[in-house]
């Protein structure tokens, strides 16, 4: 053997081990999800199916870790602090990348403290209004609010959720105002809207189509662009006369900072490969959550977007933070 050719199989052999140890993930090991909200909501929901099915396709355990508390950054953190291995990762919502705006002392910085993985999915919000009023219609609900605005009432479940940020960005596009309640959680916003003690609530569509489904909260309106298979007889706020408006909650993947880039693609593609498996089985759809696949690169631009449009709606909200 000439010596180049010594060289370049010796340089070859020394590669192997680098090569097979930089295999993820290995067979054997554990994946984690940390879900920084209660086991059995809609983020936990969504995160257990995609759990299932990364673990059906990538042939490891994928487990999914409740860390409830502090508007999700309890979660939060503990996913931050973890190694940056890509064997500890964040399944949150949308509230995840506004922390800084909505708490006076957020622990970490979302866009910088963070890797953004994957986006995986969207879902619509619904408006139901209380039973009481004589209104059926957004149109005819938006005409009554701005004759009388000191009289309408919006209640907000959560500080920068999709529904806050949501019922801000009606209230600019339709030209009305509104009186917001603040609520800690969506059930007992729902529930006082039921009883007539707040007039609208604009949240997951999930979440509200029990009540409205029995009659307990009247559904005037979807915000996505199009109906949705799980209402279709709800009107969406476009068709009802408030031209261009589309709003949705998100759901994403982020992993700690630090996660070398080739386990990132390595992750991004794994997720994106179950998104579109749980897309064609119907799993997400049973949750009202369009499957979304997405580069990492395009999944941080989003969020940049989504931070700025909601910044802004704060700001001129008069918001300040909690």
């Amino acid at each position: 053997m000439r010596p180049i050719q010594i060289i370049a199989a010796a340089a070859l052999c020394g590669l192997l081990p680098t090569v097979h140890a930089a295999k993820f993930p290995e067979s054997g090991q554990t994946l984690k999800l940390v879900v920084p909200f209660a086991a059995g909501g809609g983020v936990d929901s969504a995160a257990r199916r995609l759990a299932e099915q990364m673990r059906k396709q990538l042939g490891v355990t994928v487990i999914v870790e409740n860390k409830a508390g502090a508007n999700g950054t309890v979660g939060g953190k503990a996913v931050q602090l973890a190694p940056a291995d890509g064997t500890t990762l964040l399944f949150s919502a949308a509230t995840h990348v506004l922390a800084r705006q909505v708490m006076n002392s957020s622990p970490y910085d979302p866009q910088t403290d963070f890797v953004p993985v994957a986006r995986v999915g969207e879902a619509p919000l619904m408006l139901v209004l209380a039973p009481r009023h004589p209104q059926h219609k957004l149109g005819d609900v938006l005409a009554a609010a701005r004759q009388e605005p000191e009289k309408w009432t919006a209640a907000i479940p959560a500080a920068g959720a999709p529904g806050h940020l949501a019922t801000l960005l009606l209230a600019k596009e339709a030209g009305v105002r509104f009186t917001y309640v603040a609520y800690k959680g969506t059930q007992p916003a729902l529930v006082d809207v039921g009883g007539g003690h707040v007039d609208l609530l604009l949240d997951s569509m999930v979440s509200l189509l029990p009540l409205a489904t029995a009659g307990k909260v009247r559904p005037i309106a979807i915000t996505s662009a199009k109906r949705s298979a799980l209402a279709p007889g709800v009107p969406t706020v476009q068709e009802s006369g408030v031209a261009n408006f589309a709003y949705a909650s998100w759901y994403g993947v982020w992993a700690p900072r630090g996660l070398p880039p080739e386990r990132v693609t390595v992750l991004n593609e794994a997720i994106n490969a179950a998104v579109k498996e749980l897309g064609k089985s119907g799993a997400f759809a049973s949750l009202g959550i369009e499957p979304v696949t997405e580069t990492p690169e395009q999944f941080r631009r989003f969020i940049a977007a989504e931070v700025s449009q909601a910044t802004e709606l704060l700001r001129s909200a008069g918001f300040r933070p909690e």
